[in-house]
């Protein structure tokens, strides 16, 4: 694990004057418009603001599942736009991580192998995925769920399953979309003392969309979006 300060490490992604805009039936809609972040590992970065202000387009972009219009996105020191279609998809496969309001695990698979699924698609031995599964599902407190299919764990549990997943494969960035939206107050500090945790361990650097203010306390920073722009966010309104 690194001993320098989080604000000292080296970037893992960078994005650079990102924009974003959309067509719609009464215009042009500008999302995004020179947007810029830097993620660091071990580092956790909250994104908070009213619905329709540009979070979910920004995790996209930041996630490689959409082209901003204009700036870079940078992982590793590697501009994404310079990637081609497969190495993109590789790329989101092996250094990116994502976790969403709903876990949508598989339903006839375990924990353990729901979480070692990934690992096996990207061609890794069945016995080696499900040691990595097992350290994550452990780290998660699930050691004595793990031969448990969805359909027998809570929701707490599941989303821990999910969050597990999203780890399997060691990657540099985790982007979580209202990752405890679907959870009840108890079980959502829980759920986050775990995502946070892990990732710190891990050192993985997380981008985290939510509205449940309470969770900022975890946050390293927490930003908003204002016209387009991201900014730390006032958080005693």
């Amino acid at each position: 694990m690194s001993m320098l300060p989080i604000s000292e490490r080296k970037p893992i992604m960078r994005l650079i004057n990102v924009s974003r805009k959309y067509i719609t039936g009464e215009g042009i809609l500008q999302v995004l418009n020179g947007a810029n972040l830097d993620l660091r590992p071990g580092e956790m970065v909250g994104l908070v603001g009213p619905s329709g202000s540009g979070k979910s387009t920004l995790l996209h972009t930041a996630g490689l599942l959409e082209f901003p219009d204009s700036g870079i996105v940078e992982i590793d020191g590697q501009d994404a736009a310079n990637m081609g279609e497969r190495e993109r998809t590789l790329t989101r496969r092996r250094k990116l991580g994502f976790v969403y309001q709903f876990h949508h695990l598989l339903p006839e698979l375990n924990a353990i192998d729901n979480v070692a699924a990934p690992l096996m698609i990207d061609g890794v031995k069945k016995s080696i995925a499900r040691d990595r599964a097992r350290t994550l599902l452990s780290s998660m407190g699930l050691s004595e769920r793990e031969k448990h299919q969805p359909g027998q764990l809570s929701g707490g549990e599941q989303q821990r399953v999910a969050i597990a997943r999203s780890l399997a494969n060691r990657p540099r960035v985790l982007i979580a979309d209202e990752p405890t939206g679907n959870l009840d107050p108890s079980t959502t500090t829980s759920v986050f003392q775990s995502l946070f945790d892990t990732a710190r361990t891990e050192q993985v650097a997380v981008l985290v969309a939510t509205h449940n203010l309470q969770l900022t306390s975890y946050m390293d920073r927490v930003l908003t979006l204002k016209d387009g722009q991201l900014e730390t966010a006032n958080l005693s309104l």
